[in-house]
């Protein structure tokens, strides 16, 4: 008893320093996550479904065998893949869910297309459909990270019919602006930002490729602190001349095992990295596609945002409400941008929580 006490007050004392850090976490939710069972079980195998004429990955831990709830579908962002949801997929099947993660169009396992448009938003949500129907699931729970988050966002704009909830990880939505966003980018940061450096074709692919695991090694480390922002802004936006001048980072600062950076290796080398490339080539097109739709998203939405994300900022995601009426905002402190890496006790305490209070079937 006295041993549990001392770890429950341990427990409050770091709450409180992380309340005052900015964290929105209530206290109930850290001594969740501090009593979330390690899950340690494999990855789940894959499965390739056809969608549509596209082959998708998806890996599957189904939690709910009688079909109580509705089921998740994790969308990872980029650089990423369906593992990148390694540390959440088994815990939302234990808390009883059917859960999903798919290597998006490009990414993994799934078929790399070459064709720049096949990666506009209006293709990847129908591949998403396309995926709940080879899966016999008529709605979905759908979240995502970074570009993941901007999909599932646009479920909910695009598809609300298949969509009963969404979780944005990191990603907020925003309002359509009111110009094209690369020329936003160019104004804003300069020709450097890798928006705009990623416009050009072959050359960030190929750069990347020539040296995958030095890039997925600087692509995920630790973050700097708030106070170092200022100073490194626009130059850590300019990803392919960090890349160029890129050295080997101190093991200490990497936020992934050697043995998760060679499953991103060999997934980056099965399907090279025009895929996800071809995302940032249809940010303009997306635009386009988005003129005189309806931007509100009517399904209730949950947004987890991370204290030192610079890509994606918790203040990013001020005046969400305004798209997303049925919105709750959280932020996780002392995480950067890769929130279920750094953060994942955390995180799912959050997205169990959340899921057991505001969706049902």
């Amino acid at each position: 008893m006295q041993q549990a006490l001392a770890s429950l007050s341990k427990i409050e004392n770091r709450h409180q320093q992380r309340q005052r850090d900015g964290c929105t976490i209530p206290l109930r939710l850290e001594v969740i996550a501090a009593t979330l069972p390690t899950m340690n079980h494999p990855f789940p195998e894959h499965q390739l479904i056809d969608a549509g004429g596209v082959k998708i990955a998806v890996y599957e831990a189904d939690g709910d065998a009688d079909r109580e709830r509705l089921p998740i579908i994790l969308v990872h962002g980029w650089p990423e893949i369906a593992y990148s949801w390694r540390n959440q997929i088994h815990a939302l099947a234990a808390a009883g869910y059917r859960t999903i993660a798919i290597d998006l169009k490009g990414f993994g396992r799934s078929d790399a297309p070459r064709d720049v448009r096949a990666y506009d938003i209006e293709h990847i949500t129908n591949d998403l459909c396309a995926v709940l129907d080879a899966l016999d699931i008529e709605r979905a729970v759908f979240c995502g990270h970074d570009w993941g988050g901007s999909i599932v966002w646009s479920m909910g704009q695009w598809r609300a019919n298949r969509v009963a909830a969404i979780i944005g990880v990191c990603t907020p939505v925003r309002p359509r602006p009111p110009a094209p966003p690369i020329s936003i980018f160019k104004k804003r940061f300069g020709d450097k930002h890798y928006f705009v450096q990623f416009q050009e074709p072959d050359t960030p692919e190929n750069l990347f490729e020539a040296d995958i695991e030095r890039f997925v090694k600087m692509m995920f480390q630790k973050p700097p602190p708030r106070e170092q922002w200022a100073a490194l802004i626009p130059r850590i936006y300019d990803l392919p001349g960090r890349f160029k001048h890129a050295k080997e980072p101190n093991p200490d600062k990497l936020i992934v095992s050697d043995d998760t950076i060679q499953i991103y290796v060999d997934a980056y080398k099965r399907s090279g990295f025009h895929g996800g490339v071809n995302l940032y080539r249809n940010v303009d097109r997306n635009w386009e596609l988005m003129a005189g739709r309806d931007e509100t998203i009517r399904a209730p939405g949950l947004w987890i945002g991370a204290e030192l994300d610079l890509f994606l900022p918790p203040e990013s995601a001020d005046g969400m409400k305004a798209l997303v009426p049925d919105l709750e905002k959280h932020v996780i402190s002392g995480s950067g941008h890769w929130l279920m890496w750094e953060k994942p006790a955390e995180l799912n305490a959050l997205l169990i929580d959340w899921l057991k209070r505001k969706i049902s079937i």
